[in-house]
């Protein structure tokens, strides 16, 4: 699989100063969908435009690099703001574009309408006109969809509404006004039986295409889901069976997944978990696929594959026959994914970002092996009560005052045709002051197929399953039959398609183990054209109007598989079969050797098959000496912790592991033999992929998708990049490592001597000079339970007295993010045990952790109390009155490792308790998040922080907690220094405004809620 994302398919702001130096800004690119014909691409931007691209030179860079095929094909600019949505009608015909203005507009192409672009240096390669434009919103048009046959148009947006068109005509048909909040996406199933809406009223509507009936309301899995993303584009599969729904949540808002809802049933019992933040966009891939190329076709046999889009600047890509998804690219943007379209042909998925960015992911044939022909998906939908889509072939009504008769020869728009044993059967247009709409009947069985232009032909029937006709290239401006007012080629129906892939049954699936941890390594990065581009016709100066040009005059496109083909932004591979990408050309012909095949790529160490090394040994323990005892001797000597070990050193093994979760990724260090030096080994499953060896033993290891690092008995770290190449200098510490995390680009090593070092290896700097930890070690039972890393560098230190800690270097002091002391009292402390912490924020993570110690540390109590209490039944008088004592305490930490706990109902609270304790919890949790970077959990905390507030009427509490995110009232970006606008990456003023909706229902609070949400609007007024 090849990545692609090129830098010159952008939005800019025009309004730059003329003649200014600097880069024009990018701005936010809200919505793409890829044309029937796979050759163009139409994106909505935040410039209020909609563009055309072409699409080969996105996915070869020798088709860029030749200039012969134009990058941009069109800019239109009618409308008047932020375009939110694009889509494509099946036939290619028109194209839909919705917009903050509320306006619809309808586009179709004029060839008298190429040139420069009035009011900009953009030049139109193809001229596109606005055909109708369709009021009906009364706020922001968020999401389009056609429905299968081009039949209906469907419509939702900002104001609650759902409007459906006529397909044909373009005449509003009907408004459908159930949601109660911004809907934000809208998909047909591909029977045209049921049209699916999502809302911001965390609520998924199902309609009847029959009558526009309501036929269910699905809640369940969104009753948590946030309401601030742009989106919730839903999905439904190929085969009919189910939908996938954008943003759900589980567990309580603390998971973020998309819900897969079952037909006819309308339960979600199934979701795709894996997203860090919410999902926004799910695109199903427009072909059902085998489970197993060598069965037959049947009901068991069918799979499809639906690509995910979430706020975690992350694309997944799931096969409904794993539970795991085939690809997961990390940090692939730096901003959320707004939308997903696959080709037509099933083999690229284009994302585009709120960065302002787009990607391509171009799977070869056999990456993407059971694509199922399209006869049989056609006959497998039939069970629905599915009518022939190739009905949408004659969706164009004939002008109103004539009747079409039998036609005997028809052109497609793309020279001469004759047809042979077929007949147009006659379209009648009804007539009177009614609005006009048009009957189809008796459509041949053959195939009507058009150019989408109104100029009908009839394709020749094909029998055999899984063939089709070859894919017809687009005359585009300049082209042929320039007389002709639109000339896109038809729809890929069912009928016809411009590639299906053909079926192998020696081909192991390429995503048989497919990394879902990370953004993939750089390897094995061939893409697929699959011959699904046909050559533009064009170059890039202008083509004379008139001119007929060969289409074949710059014959197949560049083969972007050898070396300098590629592309010039980061690639994407499976982890199943990694290779390196080939690096020249050989003197017969490009990556091929003599017999005509590809040079085998080498990796050092990629030929050794990896071994089973038996049982794991221990070759020399840790140490006979109790780190207490170690710590009890310097405190009695007054000479604090240095050089003291305060942390015991691993066991030195013959084996050392580390893995990547959910890959087949492993990382070995070997000790085995002492004759031997020691080595390191990264596999992918049985496959070594390259290996080193080192001075001295292997005491640690640690892997992460972007780097590998190794901790050695000599006290040395030694880092590799994927490919094993040594990317940082060996480093040598003071003492052994005891501790050794990394995640994403960060590595933690703290030493037995307490030394904790944290680098970001990417940037080969460290986050803040060493720190000892010996500042927590305090009282002499004190313990590290455990120490991990967060993704932005934050370590997590969880003590066996019940309390977790960080280290910020703005303050350069450890903090306390969590402690048992909490649980005593707050209103705000859940004591509900997760099995999993997938999904779960750091902080709710940490509370779970230390609910289980304090859970564990009462049942010990317990049961030192009963065996206390039957000591004394058997005449232990002191020792019972020494357990009463204890028991009845207010509190007790003995035998607890240092946890509070709190006594039974009999202890007295003093006045306020709850109250108290319930906010300082919230506040430490909000410091917690904010030094984790965990926006989620701040945002909870605050609104919870803040209805704890209001129920209590502590007005200096709230006016303190309102000044603190409003800021100076008239603060503008540049003006004032001292106040940032956004806290753990969410607006300050966003966040207020919540929070005073929430003080403008507490009686107490309601008047000043009521003034600051007056001077907001004032500031805000400003701001325009």
């Amino acid at each position: 699989m090849r990545f692609t994302k090129p830098a010159w398919v952008a939005h800019t702001d025009s309004s730059a100063p003329e003649g200014s130096s600097t880069a024009a800004k990018v701005l936010t690119m809200f919505s793409l969908h890829v044309h029937p014909d796979n050759s163009r691409i139409a994106t909505g931007g935040l410039d209020a435009k909609v563009r055309i691209w072409a699409t080969a030179p996105i996915l070869s860079k020798d088709v860029e690099e030749s200039g012969k095929i134009p990058k941009s094909l069109a800019t239109l600019t009618m409308h008047t703001g932020p375009v939110l949505a694009v889509r494509w009608a099946h036939s290619g015909r028109w194209l839909a574009s919705g917009s903050d203005d509320s306006v619809i507009l309808i586009w179709d192409l004029d060839p008298a309408g190429s040139g420069k672009v009035w009011g900009s240096d953009d030049v139109n390669v193809e001229g596109w006109k606005a055909l109708k434009r369709l009021p009906g919103h009364e706020s922001d048009v968020t999401g389009l969809a056609w429905s299968p046959g081009d039949r209906y148009l469907a419509s939702v947006g900002a104001d609650s509404m759902v409007i459906i068109w006529d397909g044909y005509t373009l005449e509003r048909m009907k408004k459908l006004d159930l949601h109660q909040g911004f809907v934000k996406g809208v998909c047909w199933d591909p029977v045209g039986e049921f049209l699916a809406t999502c809302a911001d009223d965390k609520s998924v509507k199902f309609w009847r295409v029959t009558d526009w009936g309501l036929e269910a309301t699905i809640s369940k899995p969104f009753e948590d889901s946030p309401g601030n993303t742009f989106f919730r584009r839903l999905s439904w599969s190929p085969d009919g069976a189910h939908i996938t729904v954008a943003n759900a949540c589980n567990g309580k808002g603390m998971v973020f997944v998309a819900a897969v809802i079952a037909r006819s049933t309308w339960t979600s019992e199934i979701s795709l978990v894996g997203h860090e933040h919410t999902v926004q966009a799910v695109a199903y891939n427009p072909h059902m696929f085998l489970r197993d190329v060598n069965q037959p076709i049947q009901t068991q046999n069918l799979c499809s594959v639906v690509a995910l889009g979430g706020d975690d600047c992350s694309v997944s890509v799931w096969q409904t026959k794993s539970a795991r998804p085939m690809i997961v690219a990390r940090d692939a943007f730096a901003r959320g994914i707004l939308d997903l379209s696959w080709s037509w042909d099933g083999l690229t998925l284009y994302a585009c970002s709120s960065d302002g960015t787009l990607a391509a992911f171009a799977f070869t044939p056999e990456e993407m092996e059971g694509i199922l022909p399209v006869s049989a998906q056609e006959k497998y939908l039939q069970k629905f009560g599915f009518k022939d889509p190739r009905i949408r072939a004659v969706n164009v009504p004939p002008p109103a005052d004539v009747e079409m008769a039998h036609v005997p020869q028809a052109s497609t728009g793309f020279g001469s045709q004759t047809i042979k044993q077929e007949v147009v059967t006659t379209l009648v247009a009804r007539k009177g002051k009614a609005k006009k709409r048009v009957t189809l009947d008796n459509i041949p069985s053959a195939g009507v197929t058009t150019n989408g232009f109104g100029h009908h032909g009839l394709s020749a029937p094909n029998s055999a399953i899984g063939m089709a006709p070859p894919p017809i290239s687009p005359a585009m401006m300049g082209g042929i039959n320039m007389g002709i007012p639109s000339q896109l080629p038809p729809a890929p129906s069912p009928s016809m398609t411009s590639h299906i892939p053909p079926h192998s049954n020696n081909v192991t699936p390429a995503f048989g183990s497919m990394s879902s941890q990370g953004l993939l390594h750089s390897q094995n990065v061939t893409p697929s054209l699959g011959g699904q581009q046909q050559p533009f016709p064009w170059s890039s100066q202008h083509t004379p109007r008139g001119e007929i040009i060969d289409l074949t005059a710059y014959g197949e496109p560049a083969d972007p598989t050898v070396a300098g083909g590629g592309t010039d932004a980061p690639m994407v591979d499976s982890l199943d079969t990694p290779t390196t990408p080939v690096r020249g050309k050989n003197k017969g012909s490009a990556g091929v050797d003599a017999n005509g095949k590809a040079p085998k790529p080498r990796t050092l160490g990629g030929d050794k098959v990896r071994e089973d090394l038996g049982p794991v040994r221990v070759l020399r323990p840790a140490g006979g000496v109790d780190v207490n005892e170690w710590r009890a001797a310097a405190h009695a000597a007054g000479g604090g912790h240095e050089g003291v070990r305060l942390l015991a050193a691993p066991d030195l093994k013959s084996l050392v592991v580390a893995k990547i979760e959910g890959t087949d990724e492993v990382l070995e260090g070997s000790n085995d033999d002492a004759t031997k030096p020691s080595e390191v080994t990264l596999s992918y499953g049985k496959q070594v992929q390259w290996l080193d060896y080192l001075p001295s033993r292997i005491l640690l290891l640690t892997l992460t998708p972007f780097f590998c690092a190794v901790a050695l008995e000599d006290s040395s770290i030694t880092v590799y990049s994927p490919t094993g190449r040594r990317i940082m200098p060996t480093m040598s510490l003071s003492s052994q490592c005891a501790i050794f995390e990394g995640s994403k680009n960060h590595l933690m090593a703290i030493t037995v001597q307490g030394q904790m070092h944290i680098w970001n290896v990417r940037t080969q700097r460290t986050l803040f000079p060493p720190v000892s930890v010996s500042s927590l070690l305090t009282t002499p039972n004190s313990s590290i339970l455990s120490a991990t890393l967060r993704p932005n560098g934050s370590p997590l230190i969880h003590l066996s007295s019940g309390t977790s800690h960080s280290y910020d270097a703005n303050l350069q002091s450890f903090i306390r993010i969590s402690d048992s002391w909490w649980a005593t009292g707050s209103d705000a402390w859940t004591t509900r045990q997760r099995t999993s912490t997938t999904g779960v924020g750091p902080v709710q993570q940490m509370e779970s952790v230390i609910s289980e110690l304090r859970m564990n540390a009462a049942a010990a109590a317990a049961a030192a109390s009963a065996a206390s209490a039957a000591h004394s039944r058997e005449g232990s008088a002191e020792s019972s009155a020494g357990a009463g004592g204890e028991s009845k305490g207010a509190s007790s930490t003995v035998g607890t490792g240092g946890l509070v706990l709190m006594g039974g109902d009999e202890t007295e609270r003093p006045p306020w308790w709850s109250a108290a304790m319930t906010l300082g919890h919230l506040e430490t949790r909000m410091h917690a998040a904010r030094v984790l970077e965990s926006p989620t959990e701040f945002k909870q905390a605050l609104l919870v922080y803040s209805k704890k507030i209001a129920d209590e009427a502590f007005r200096g509490k709230a006016e303190e907690l309102i000044k603190e995110l409003c800021g100076p009232v008239y603060w503008r970006p540049g003006r004032e220094e001292s106040w940032t606008p956004t806290v753990c990456g969410l607006a300050k003023r966003d966040l207020l405004k919540d929070i005073l909706s929430i003080f403008a229902r507490s009686k107490t609070l309601t008047k000043l809620a009521q003034d600051w949400q007056e001077t907001l609007r004032r500031a805000a007024a400003e701001d325009l």
